[in-house]
């Protein structure tokens, strides 16, 4: 209960201030998200087959993190993250459908809305459910009632959200048998459900919501704030004939894996294209990521993603688990193209953005987990400062400048150096048992603190 009450204490007193300093020099922010989407399962990051070239054209013209980690291997904590710069173990999010968005939690949609933002958030939820009522999804309705924490409840004005997988296309039908409805939806409030314009590639149907909201709020002159969670390519994978012709011959599921990727892309290139046309594409941070690696085993088929060589992908701690593709556009902020070989993590976000816009982190629902890497990307920094903490299920890992400590359930630790060996194929632990030790304190340290928090 105080958590909520100071909640609404910071949320009026940001209010007061958007209002009396004003917002028509803040940029426009947008995080896009895939789902699923491997660290090797763009062009840039050579891929020999995958035709990416709208993230290339943003590799190419802005900023690349080579080490860009989401914060957990499954999706809901990475989205938690994304939107409240905690672990998720903090808010009561430890893995994928368990726990929900707790009203104590400060949102950055909360937060740039009472800078005056429009606020807007396009694609998958995943954070709580959506609807009460009917019964849909992964914990959709009565069933899941106590899960309720829509979007809609956490700063979003506008919304097509759902609460979590569908179809690459044809979102609504089940994948081999059209006649029947897949069985989660879009929503826009509450229980409000979309009923139009939901056929064939998914990116598009979302992205068909994303860029009105994006126009009507440039055209009236309001800073907005975008989030546009696509489902591509978590299973299941789906490509129209058009884009699986594009990888005809390839075995297996690959045609559609690529194909469903290559769709998204093409939104992507979309959603620069508008920015530009409406004149705001120099003030606007242009963020994209996925939110864990590939799932599957790299040698199926049915899960063809890739991580480029890195141990490990979804459900893993393991570098090919968290480590995704990162990219920043953004050129009033960041002109020149640059790679940035600095961790980074998507509990970096929040406070990234709030010294931006000039706005003091917000602690008293709890530690920021995240750093702003605003002196990194103006080049007044070489070094993030502070390691970067994972936990989920029985996995831990501790990731700092150059190395990295990994454990599975009371093993001893394993350390990597990241630098020297992304594919973390020799261990070290015995070599340097110093850096593991020292390490390891730090980790304890910092996990005692979030245990303590966790719902």
């Amino acid at each position: 209960m105080w958590g909520i009450l100071m909640k609404q204490i910071v949320y009026v007193l940001l209010l007061v201030l958007g209002c009396a300093f004003g917002v028509a020099a803040q940029p426009n922010i947008i995080l896009v998200m895939t789902d699923d989407q491997g660290w090797g399962d763009v062009g840039y990051n050579e891929h020999p087959i995958l035709k990416t070239p709208h993230l290339d054209a943003m590799a190419e013209q802005g900023v690349v993190f080579t080490r860009f980690y989401a914060q957990a291997p499954v999706c809901s904590p990475t989205r938690a993250s994304c939107l409240t710069g905690r672990h998720p173990y903090r808010i009561g999010i430890p893995f994928a459908n368990a726990g929900r968005m707790l009203e104590a939690e400060l949102t950055l949609a909360e937060l740039l809305r009472a800078r005056g933002y429009r606020t807007g958030h396009f694609g998958k939820w995943h954070l709580g459910t959506v609807t009460r009522e009917l019964t849909e999804s992964n914990r959709g309705g009565p069933r899941g009632v106590a899960h309720y924490a829509p979007p809609w409840e956490h700063g979003f004005e506008v919304c097509f959200s759902t609460e979590a997988k569908v179809p690459t296309w044809d979102p609504m039908k089940t994948p081999g048998n059209p006649g029947k409805p897949y069985g989660t939806h879009y929503w826009t409030g509450p229980e409000t459900m979309a009923t139009d314009n939901l056929e064939e590639a998914n990116p598009r149907v979302i992205m068909d919501r994303a860029v009105p909201f994006i126009a009507s709020s440039a055209r009236a002159g309001r800073p907005f704030f975008a989030v546009i969670w696509f489902h591509t390519p978590h299973l299941p994978v789906v490509a129209g004939p058009a884009y699986r012709g594009m990888y005809a011959g390839q075995a297996g599921l690959r045609p559609d894996y690529y194909g469903c990727l290559t769709a998204m892309d093409e939104q992507v290139g979309r959603l620069r294209a508008t920015l530009s046309e409406l004149g705001v594409a120099e003030n606007t941070m242009l963020w994209f990521c996925s939110d864990n690696g590939p799932e599957g085993r790299a040698e199926s088929d049915r899960a063809p993603g890739s991580t480029n060589g890195l141990r490990g992908r979804k459900r893993s701690l393991y570098e090919g688990g968290v480590r995704v593709p990162g990219l920043l556009v953004w050129p009033n902020g960041v002109p020149e193209p640059r790679r940035i070989d600095i961790p980074a993590t998507t509990s970096d976000y929040l406070p990234t953005i709030l010294e931006v816009l000039g706005i003091e982190q917000i602690d008293s629902r709890g530690p920021i987990d995240g750093v702003s890497l605003l002196p990194i990307l103006q080049g007044k920094a070489d070094r993030r400062g502070r390691a970067i903490g994972f936990a989920s299920q029985n996995q831990r890992a501790w990731i700092g400048e150059r190395y990295k400590i990994y454990r599975n359930g009371r093993g001893a630790w394993q350390l990597y150096d990241l630098v020297a060996d992304p594919a973390e194929s020799e261990d070290l632990a015995a070599e340097k048992p110093e850096i593991v030790q020292a390490m390891g304190a730090d980790f304890a340290a910092w996990f005692e603190a979030v245990e303590a928090e966790m719902p």
